[in-house]
């Protein structure tokens, strides 16, 4: 391996590092920007799902930690790696990342401008780095009860959102396109909170069939059972999301103990269902 590369690699530990000391779970990454490290079920005959049960490396942003111990580790496994990777969606910061392209032809920032006009918000302050194209990736924390997931292009034209299960490159990073660079003046920073509009736009619309109902309180019972529809992974979500429409439709109160007993129903406990309730009433601008 080139010196250069060495070089790259001892540089990427020490921003991973870095961003480790931050709470931020990490992991390498190539100069293609994928995993440095190789599944270790790439020659099973019938690989099953494995998020890293397996206790080998390999599992892509499921090896993302802030543990420094482990971070040499995996390193040291991947001694080609020159960047490294955020992983979203994971406590402190719980990260949303909007990836701002330009290389789609389309202008999303303008994009995203016209959306913050729409939907009445403001980017506050944050960390932004800057991709070797020229585009932006902004940093949000969001809600710890709320899933949001990775989508491409469904907020907007040019508009990627990095959430649970996906990664953000980190600034420091070498890729075969360029270095990624923290924007003058927001390394410091810490990921500022998702505005509340923003955040619902963020989430995954539900099916039409569920809000089918027409009757009398129908609208409550497709919500109750828009929750009771929910599979692990999506139960908070969907409770969150129901919750949201509950209060912006002026049934919020009426509907807590009905949500709260479907969401019992998916698995959830009531402290959780009524926490991911009450985080919803405040961010409708109710008072839970």
């Amino acid at each position: 391996m080139a010196t250069t590369d060495r070089q790259a690699t001892t540089l990427a530990l020490a921003h991973a590092l870095s961003a480790a000391e931050r709470g931020l779970a990490v992991i390498p990454l190539s100069r293609s920007k994928l995993p440095a490290l190789r599944s270790p079920h790439r020659d099973d005959p019938a690989p099953s799902p494995c998020h890293g049960a397996c206790g080998r490396p390999g599992h892509g942003v499921y090896d993302a930690s802030s543990d420094p111990d482990r971070i040499r580790e995996l390193f040291a496994a991947a001694p080609r790696a020159t960047g490294y990777g955020i992983a979203c969606g994971l406590p402190p910061h719980h990260l949303i990342g909007l990836d701002l392209d330009v290389k789609t032809g389309t202008d999303s920032t303008a994009a995203l401008r016209e959306l913050a006009l729409r939907h009445l918000f403001t980017i506050p302050p944050t960390v932004v780095v800057v991709t070797p194209s020229g585009g932006r990736h902004l940093w949000l924390s969001g809600p710890p009860e709320v899933v949001v997931p990775n989508s491409a292009g469904r907020l907007a034209p040019g508009i990627d959102i990095r959430g649970a299960g996906g990664y953000l490159v980190g600034p420091g990073s070498r890729t075969d396109q360029g270095v990624y660079a923290a924007a003058p003046g927001t390394a410091h920073l810490a990921p500022a909170p998702c505005p509340r509009s923003l955040l619902r736009l963020l989430l995954p619309p539900p099916r039409a069939h569920h809000l089918a109902p027409t009757a009398a309180g129908g609208h409550g019972q497709g919500l109750v059972q828009f929750v009771l529809a929910a599979h692990e992974g999506q139960r908070n979500t969907r409770l969150f999301w129901a919750a949201c429409r509950a209060y912006e439709d002026g049934i919020g109160p009426a509907l807590v103990d009905p949500l709260v007993v479907a969401a019992l129903g998916t698995g959830l406990s009531e402290r959780e269902a009524r926490a991911t309730i009450a985080s919803a009433a405040r961010m409708t601008g109710h008072r839970p």
